[in-house]
């Protein structure tokens, strides 16, 4: 898989709360409303803005806060890409693999890109090639969170391998 995608980057200790604002949590309810409340507060101009396969960089604990997995969905709706991050906060990852989104953790990469520069991961090779040529290696996917990535999500990946048996 290759995603290819403009820069969106933002520092350390992102919270759900400022990727999906908590006022909207009850009142908001579809994907596709929810993503127009993406990073608000944060970045006006993201969620209008950004587009399909565009690639969220991020400082350290990204997603910390709430357990809302809002803030996944947002982003997924939205069409983001991947978020890549110097480190996740534990619940936003698994929530985010639960939407189908791509998380990658590779702490290196934050140094080296600017707001807007296209970036490409390699998902299956675990690198992430730069407009200067540079290239930062990650981990690869355990094969379980690569099929539901694949899959679109937990849903839709348990829906697909019940229907195989």
């Amino acid at each position: 898989m290759i995603i290819k995608g403009r820069v969106w980057k933002y520092g350390d200790d992102i919270n759900t709360d400022v990727i999906f604002p908590g006022k909207y949590t009850y009142t908001v309810l579809e994907p596709s409303e929810m993503a127009k409340h993406a990073l608000e507060d944060l970045d006006p101009s993201f969620a209008k803005e950004a587009r399909p396969g565009d690639i969220i960089v991020a400082g350290k604990n990204f997603g910390c806060g709430s357990s809302r997995e809002q803030a996944a969905t947002c982003l997924k709706a939205l069409g983001i890409g991947a978020v890549v991050a110097k480190s996740f906060a534990r619940i936003f990852y698994r929530n985010a693999i639960n939407q189908g989104l791509l998380v990658i953790q590779c702490p290196e990469l934050f140094e080296f890109v600017v707001n807007g520069e296209e970036i490409k991961i390699d998902v299956d090779k675990g690198e992430i090639h730069t407009l200067g040529g540079k290239v930062f290696r990650f981990s690869p996917l355990p094969e379980f969170v690569r099929r539901i990535i694949d899959d679109g999500g937990l849903i839709p990946h348990l829906r697909k391998r019940f229907k195989e048996r």
